[in-house]
C-alpha cells in the first residue's frame, strides 16, 4: 500500500534569545543605549557592541532526525512526554510550520485539530465557520452543505449555531472544530491532546469516529495523547517521541510498555517546577504536585489500607472568579480512575480567592484504590470555561496491599477499586421450610 506520509531526516530548529542579564528592556532604554553606542561604534568599528551579549542567540532544536512512513488507513499514535516535541511534528504535518532540515512528502487533504479554536474565526458564527473552514479544506460549497447536517448532529451545538464562537465554552469549541474536522472527508485527520478538553462521553464519541472513518473509509488517523487506554483502542502502530527525536516506532502495546517503564517520571513523591518552567498561564501557575501518606510524610508508595492525600501548590496571578485546581487520577495504562476539583471545599463556596500563594490538599480515604501504580494529572480551570493549564502524568505513585486480598485469598484483587463494603449475613430459616 503506498505510503500518504513520509517524513525524511526532519528537523525543526528555533532560535532563543537569551537575555538572562536583562530579559526587559523599555523602548527608552534601547535608545538612550544605541545613542550611547554609536560613538563607541564610530570610534571602534572592530569592537563588540554593548548589545551582543543581550541580543545573543542559542539554537534550539524541537525536532532532529525524525524518520517514518504511514500508510494509508493507518491509525498511528503518537506519544511522549510534554516537551517531547509531538505537537511540532504536527504542526510541520499540517502545514502550519515549515521544517528547518529534511522533508515531509503527503498525499492528500488534512484536516488537523490542534488547539481549541485553530481555524475558527471567534467574530463568525458556528454555522459560517463550518463553511469557512469547509472552504479553508478546498471543499467546495455544494460539498459542505452536503455535510453540514451531520456535523451539526455530531457536535450537538443546534442551540448556538448561530451564535458567534467567541462566546462557546472550550468545551463547545472542541465539538464543533472535531465535528468539522472529521466529516470534511481529508484524507488525513491529524488530533492532538486538545480533545482532553471535552467530556468523557464526547471523548468516547471522538474515538469511535475516528475508529469508522479509517476503518471503513480508509483515512489515515494521527493521534496524540496521554491517555494510554486511548491510543490503545485507537491506533495498531505508536510511536514513542523524547526531546525532539523518535525513540522507537512500533506495535502498540510494545510502544506502550516502553514508555511507561521510562525512568523520566518522578518517582519521589513530589514533583516541583521552577517559576519561569511552571505550566499555567499570567493567571495562575503551578509550582508544585505532592503525595502524603497516612502519616503526613511525602511518599510515592501509599498503603491501600490507609487514606492518603494529594497536594496541589500554585500560585495565583491574576484573581478569577470561578477558578478552581484539583487533578484526575489514572491507571499504568492510562484508564481514569476518578476527578476531584477543590470547589468542593465548603468553606471556598461562593468566595473569590484572590492573588497569593496556596495549596490545596484532597483525602483520598482508605480502601478505594486496588494495589499498582498510578499517575496523577495535575490541572485548573475556570468553571463551565477554559482550560487554565493540564499537566499530565506530573506525579507518579504506587499502591501497596498490605494485607492478604479478601477476593482470592492472595495477590491483587481484580479491577481499578477495592474499597471495603458493609456485608451482613442472616438466616431466614430452614431450607424447605
Amino acid at each position: 500500500m503506498d505510503s500518504v506520509i513520509t517524513v525524511e531526516n526532519l528537523g525543526k530548529k528555533y532560535l532563543l534569545n537569551r537575555a538572562g542579564h536583562g530579559s526587559y528592556l523599555a523602548l527608552r532604554d534601547v535608545l538612550s543605549q544605541g545613542f550611547k553606542n554609536l560613538g563607541s561604534r564610530l570610534l571602534h568599528p572592530l569592537r563588540c557592541s554593548p548589545f551582543t551579549s543581550i541580543c545573543a542567540r542559542e539554537e534550539f532544536w524541537a525536532l532532529r532526525d525524525v524518520c517514518f512512513e504511514v500508510k494509508q488507513g493507518d491509525r498511528l499514535g503518537i506519544v511522549g512526554s510534554n516537551g517531547a516535541g509531538k505537537s511540532t511534528l504536527l504542526k510541520i504535518l499540517s502545514r502550519i510550520t515549515e521544517p528547518s532540515t529534511g522533508s515531509v512528502r503527503i498525499k492528500g487533504r488534512v484536516a488537523s485539530l490542534l488547539e481549541v479554536g485553530t481555524g475558527f474565526h471567534p467574530e463568525l458564527t458556528g454555522r459560517e465557520n463550518i463553511f469557512l473552514n469547509g472552504a479553508i479544506m478546498g471543499m467546495t460549497k455544494a460539498e459542505i452543505k452536503r455535510k453540514f447536517d451531520e456535523i451539526v448532529a455530531f457536535a450537538e451545538v443546534e442551540k448556538f449555531l448561530d451564535t458567534p464562537v467567541k462566546r462557546y465554552s472550550s468545551g463547545m469549541y472542541v465539538r464543533l472544530a472535531f465535528a468539522v474536522a472529521a466529516h470534511l472527508e481529508p484524507e488525513i485527520l491529524v488530533v492532538d491532546e486538545v480533545l482532553a478538553v471535552g467530556d468523557v462521553q464526547f471523548q468516547k464519541k471522538c474515538l469511535g469516529k475516528m475508529e469508522e472513518v479509517s476503518a471503513k473509509e480508509n483515512r489515515t488517523v494521527l493521534f496524540v495523547s496521554h491517555n494510554m487506554a486511548a491510543i490503545s483502542q485507537l491506533c495498531s502502530q505508536a510511536l514513542w517521541m523524547e526531546k525532539g527525536h523518535m525513540v522507537v516506532r512500533s506495535a502498540t502495546p510494545e510502544v506502550i510498555s516502553s514508555y511507561l517503564s521510562r525512568g523520566s517520571v518522578d518517582f519521589s513523591g513530589e514533583r516541583r517546577w521552577s517559576h519561569d518552567a511552571s505550566p499555567g498561564d499570567g493567571r495562575i501557575r503551578l509550582l508544585a504536585v505532592r503525595i502524603f501518606n497516612d502519616l503526613g510524610t511525602v511518599s510515592a508508595v501509599v498503603d491501600m489500607a490507609r487514606f492518603f492525600q494529594v497536594e496541589l501548590e500554585y500560585e495565583i496571578l491574576q484573581s478569577c472568579a470561578g477558578m478552581r485546581t484539583g487533578f484526575w487520577i489514572y491507571t499504568q495504562e492510562g484508564v481514569l480512575v476518578f476527578v476531584a476539583g477543590d470547589n468542593e471545599d465548603r468553606e471556598w463556596i461562593g468566595r473569590k480567592r484572590t492573588e497569593g500563594h496556596y495549596r490545596s490538599r484532597c483525602t483520598v480515604p482508605a480502601g478505594l484504590l486496588n494495589s499498582g501504580p498510578y499517575s496523577v494529572t495535575a490541572a485548573a480551570d475556570i468553571q463551565n470555561g477554559e482550560m487554565l493549564f493540564c499537566e499530565a502524568s506530573a506525579l507518579r505513585f504506587t499502591v501497596e496491599h498490605t494485607s492478604v486480598s479478601r477476593l482470592d485469598g492472595a495477590g491483587r484483587s481484580p479491577g481499578i477499586i477495592c474499597p471495603s463494603l458493609d456485608w451482613k449475613i442472616s438466616s431466614v430459616g430452614t431450607a424447605g421450610l
